[in-house]
C-alpha cells in the first residue's frame, strides 16, 4: 500500500464540516446546539425567533448529522409557511452541508442548487457566492474537480464584491483544499495564505483550525514533515475546544502518516487508533472507514495481514455503508461466522421480536408527533391562506376603484368580462368643452409644479360639479377639460344637466378670481355645448381610455373656441332642446371654421321656472 496512505482522500471531508451561517462570524460549536435543544423542546416560540432557533440548530449540531438535517427540514417547511426566503434559504445550505458530511452528494447538491435559485431570485449577491461555493464543495467531494474549480471561481468572484470576508475567507479555504486533492499542493497553498491571514484578521478560531490543518496536509505532502506535524496538532488543539470531532479525527490520521515517514510507527499506530476510537465514539462513518484503511496499511507494513485483514474488511464495510452502518455490519459479522447455535438463534430472534416491537412503538410515537406537526402546519398554511385572500380582496376592491376612475361603471364591468369594449353609438349625447383664456400666456411665466397645481385646483371643482349632475367626465387636454351627459346611460334631461352644470363652472371661477390673492392665478373661462349623436368606446389595449367622436364633439369644441371669457355659448341643436328652461340670447349666424355659418347662443343667468 501507498506510504502516504490516504492519500489525501479525506480531506474532501474536512470541507463538509467547515460551513457559514450568514455573513456574520460564528463558529459551529456543539455545547451552543445542545443549550439551544432545551428551549426548541419548550416549543414556546413562533414566528422569526422559531426560525432564528432552528437555524442555529441546524448550524451548530456537529455530532448528529441525521438530527442537523431534521431541524433544517423544520426549518425549510416554517420558512415556506411564513414565506420567509432568507430563512429558506439557509435551510436548504444547512441541509446540503449535512447530507455532503453523510457523504450523499447527490441530496447535497439538490440542496445547493436550490439556494442558487433562491438567491438569483432575490437578487443577493453574498448568498449566491456563498450558494456557488457550496455547490463546489459537492463537486469537490465527488472528486470532480474541474466543475468544483469553475464554481469555487465564481464564488470568490462575487464574494470580493461583499463585505463577507468570512465568505470569502472560506471560500479561498476550501478553492485550496480542492487543488490540495488534485495533488497540486504549491498552488493550494497560495490559497490557504490568503484564507489565512482573512481567518486571523477576524480571530475566527474554526476557520483558522482548518486553515492551519489544511496548510499541515500541504507541507506533509511537500515533505516538510516537522511544519507539517506542528500545523496540524495547533488546528486540533482549536477544534478540541470547540468539540469538533470529524476534522479531528482526519488530522490524526495525518499525523499518524507523518510519523510513517519518520519511521516512527509505534506513534504512527497511536495516532491512527485514536483517530478510530473517536470517530467511533461519535459516529462519524467517513473517518471510521478512513481510520479503518490508516491501520490495515501500518498492520500490513509490520507483517501483521491478520490485523491488516481485519481492519481493511472493517474498512470497505463503512466505505460502502452510507444509510445503515449497524445492519452491514451485523451481516458482514455473519458472514464471517461458521456456526450459530440453536439457542443463540432463539435468543437473537426473541431480542429482534423486542427490537421490532421497540421500533414499532417508537415508529407510532413519532407517526404521532408528525400527524401534529402536519395539523399544526395546515392550521398555519390556512390562516396564512385567508390572510392572503383578504389582502387579494382588497387589492382587487382597489383595482376595481381604480378602473372606475378611468372608465364608466359599465364599460370597466364590460372590459373585466370580455376584455375589451365594442364601440356604441348613442343618438343624442350632450358635450361641453371648457377652456381658459390666456392660459398659455401666464404658462410661459408659472413654473411646472405651480401650473400643475392651478389647473388640478380648477379640474377637481369641475369634476364635483359634473358628478353632481351625473354626468360623464371624457379627458383633459393641457387647459381644455371634456365632459358628456346622455351616456354610458341615454337620459332625457343631458342638456339641461349639462347647462346647469356648466353655469356653476362659470360660477365657481368667477368666484375665485374675485376671490384670488394677488400671488394666485387665477383665469377667466369659456364654455361650449352642442348636442347629437356620437360614438363612444375605450382607446388602445394599455393605459385604457374612454372617449368620443363624431361631428357632435367637433362643433362643441368650436362652441367653445367661438364662445366669450365667463359666456356659455350652445349651438341650435342644444337650444332647442334647453329654450324652454333656460333664457337664451340668439347670437346670429356666426362663422365657424370648416364648418360655414352656425347659428349660436348665449345662456344668460336667468332660468325659467319649470
Amino acid at each position: 500500500m501507498n506510504n502516504k496512505g490516504l492519500k489525501w482522500k479525506s480531506l474532501l471531508f474536512i470541507i463538509g464540516f467547515f460551513y457559514i451561517l450568514t455573513s456574520q462570524v460564528y463558529a459551529q460549536d456543539q455545547a451552543v446546539a445542545d443549550s439551544l435543544a432545551k428551549t426548541y423542546h419548550e416549543d414556546k416560540l413562533n414566528g422569526i425567533q422559531k426560525l432564528e432557533l432552528l437555524k442555529n440548530l441546524a448550524f451548530n449540531e456537529i455530532n448528529d448529522s441525521e438530527l442537523a438535517i431534521r431541524y433544517a427540514n423544520e426549518l425549510i417547511e416554517l420558512s415556506l409557511l411564513e414565506n420567509n426566503m432568507a430563512y429558506l434559504y439557509s435551510g436548504h445550505l444547512q441541509k446540503g452541508n449535512k447530507y455532503l458530511n453523510l457523504g450523499e452528494i447527490e441530496e447535497a447538491l439538490i440542496n445547493f442548487f436550490k439556494c442558487v435559485e433562491i438567491s438569483n431570485i432575490s437578487n443577493d449577491i453574498p448568498d449566491l457566492g456563498t450558494a456557488y461555493m457550496a455547490v463546489a464543495d459537492a463537486y469537490a467531494a465527488m472528486r470532480t474537480y474541474s466543475n468544483a474549480e469553475s464554481y469555487y471561481d465564481k464564488a470568490i468572484k462575487l464574494l470580493r464584491q461583499t463585505q463577507d470576508t468570512i465568505a470569502l475567507a472560506s471560500a479561498l479555504l476550501n478553492a485550496g483544499d480542492t487543488y490540495l486533492n488534485n495533488e497540486k499542493p504549491l498552488e493550494a497553498l497560495k490559497y490557504f495564505d490568503e484564507s489565512g491571514l482573512l481567518f486571523k484578521k477576524l480571530n475566527y478560531q474554526t476557520g483558522l483550525a482548518y486553515n492551519l490543518g489544511n496548510v499541515g496536509i500541504a507541507n506533509a505532502i511537500l515533505g516538510s514533515d516537522i511544519e507539517a506535524e506542528n500545523n496540524i496538532n495547533e488546528a486540533v488543539k482549536i477544534l478540541e475546544t470547540q468539540k469538533n470531532y470529524a476534522p479531528i479525527s482526519i488530522y490524526l490520521t495525518y499525523i499518524s502518516d507523518i510519523y510513517v515517514s519518520k519511521g516512527n510507527l509505534p506513534k504512527a499506530f497511536e495516532y491512527a487508533q485514536t483517530s478510530l476510537d473517536l470517530a467511533q465514539k461519535y459516529r462519524l462513518k467517513q473517518q471510521i472507514s478512513d481510520a479503518n484503511l490508516k491501520l490495515s496499511q501500518l498492520h500490513e507494513l509490520v507483517g501483521n495481514q491478520e490485523a491488516a485483514y481485519k481492519h481493511y474488511k472493517d474498512y470497505i464495510t463503512f466505505r460502502d455503508s452510507v444509510k445503515n452502518i449497524e445492519t452491514v455490519q451485523k451481516i458482514a459479522d455473519l458472514r464471517t461466522e461458521r456456526e450459530v447455535s440453536q439457542k443463540q438463534a432463539e435468543v437473537d430472534l426473541l431480542t429482534q421480536k423486542r427490537k421490532t416491537q421497540r421500533i414499532l412503538v417508537y415508529a407510532t410515537l413519532l407517526a404521532l408527533f408528525l400527524i401534529g406537526l402536519l395539523a399544526l402546519g395546515l392550521f398555519k398554511r390556512n390562516r396564512y391562506v385567508r390572510a392572503t385572500n383578504k389582502i387579494i380582496a382588497a387589492e382587487k376592491e382597489r383595482s376595481d376603484n381604480l378602473l372606475l376612475n378611468i372608465l364608466p361603471e359599465e364599460t370597466a364591468q364590460e372590459l373585466k368580462d370580455n376584455g375589451r369594449v365594442e364601440a356604441k353609438r348613442f343618438d343624442s349625447v350632450t358635450v361641453l368643452f371648457t377652456d381658459f383664456k390666456g392660459f398659455t400666456h401666464y404658462a410661459e411665466h408659472l413654473s411646472p409644479e405651480e401650473l400643475v397645481s392651478t389647473v388640478d385646483f380648477y379640474f377637481s371643482k369641475f369634476d364635483d360639479i359634473i358628478e353632481k349632475y351625473g354626468l360623464e367626465k371624457i379627458k383633459t387636454v393641457g387647459d381644455a377639460y371634456m365632459c358628456a351627459g346622455g351616456l354610458p346611460f341615454p337620459t332625457e334631461d343631458h342638456a339641461a344637466k349639462m347647462v346647469m352644470a356648466a353655469k356653476d363652472i362659470v360660477e365657481f371661477v368667477h368666484n375665485e378670481k374675485n376671490n384670488a390673492q394677488d400671488s394666485e392665478t387665477r383665469f377667466d373661462i369659456r364654455v361650449g355645448i352642442n348636442t347629437g349623436p356620437v360614438v363612444a368606446g375605450v382607446v388602445g389595449s394599455k393605459k385604457f381610455a374612454y372617449d368620443i367622436w363624431g361631428d357632435t364633439v367637433n362643433i362643441a369644441s368650436r362652441m367653445e373656441s367661438c364662445s366669450e371669457p365667463g359666456k356659455i355659448n350652445i349651438s341650435e341643436h342644444t337650444y332647442l332642446l334647453v329654450k324652454d328652461k333656460f333664457n337664451c340670447n340668439f347670437r346670429g349666424n356666426i362663422e365657424v371654421k370648416n364648418r360655414g355659418q352656425l347659428k349660436m347662443y348665449f345662456v344668460d343667468g336667468l332660468i325659467k321656472t319649470i
